[in-house]
């Protein structure tokens, strides 16, 4: 099932409000993308004790961060429904497993494991038994959004879904109407969409025209 995640970089817990109401008339599922100036070197809005996410909408964080692990625990208590941690935030995949299992214990949903554009594909290979997907980069550089897409991410997804044909595949980075069939065709399922949604004058026509795209091919 494709599914197209509209996406937020925010400054604070304000905008992630503004961002759900402004796009509830055609989604319901926000994936939010979070920075602490050192994974990926710009700083984004991190919960604090009392914080929450606003209700009646799900939300998955991608944590681009250096300390996955507690970074996700509090958006986990702020009512994240998915977390995708980097595999190059963890020191090795006993380290991450033990990340995964405590996610779960606080309640999550779902968990992802997101891999750069630079990192080699066969390093994704011994965090698969303990997540449900795998968020592929498709910039070249992390954190803000509008960077370009970079081509060579469509040929990364292809090789690797011809390996895993059972794992889902996730997209992140410069996805718009101009690549998302070219992704869909390698294997890619979800897409988190930045600034074709949100620089869209009409962002539903954007997102419904996106969906098509991406179940057309």
């Amino acid at each position: 099932m494709i599914e197209i995640i509209p996406t937020v970089v925010p400054n604070s817990l304000s905008e992630i409000n503004e961002v759900s109401e402004r796009y509830s008339s055609f989604a319901s599922f926000f994936h939010i993308d979070v920075a602490d100036g050192r994974f990926a070197p710009n700083t984004t809005w991190l919960p604090s004790e009392g914080d929450r996410l606003p209700k009646g909408y799900s939300y998955e964080v991608h944590l681009m961060v250096s300390d996955p692990r507690a970074i996700g625990l509090s958006f986990v208590k702020a009512g994240a429904h998915t977390l995708i941690g980097h595999i190059e935030a963890f020191s090795n995949t006993k380290e991450a497993e033990r990340t995964f299992e405590e996610w779960k214990k606080a309640g999550v949903c779902k968990i992802g494991v997101g891999v750069l554009l630079q990192t080699p594909l066969e390093e994704v290979e011994p965090y698969l038994p303990f997540v449900d997907f795998v968020l592929f980069m498709t910039i070249a550089r992390i954190g803000v959004q509008g960077i370009p897409f970079d081509e060579r991410g469509v040929a990364r997804i292809a090789e690797f879904r011809s390996i895993h044909p059972e794992v889902a595949l996730a997209v992140d980075g410069g996805v718009s109407k101009d690549n998302i069939a070219k992704l869909a065709r390698a294997g890619a399922a979800r897409f988190g969409v930045g600034s074709a949604i949100s620089k869209s004058t009409y962002p539903s026509d954007a997102y419904a025209c996106l969906r098509e795209l991406a179940e057309g091919a």
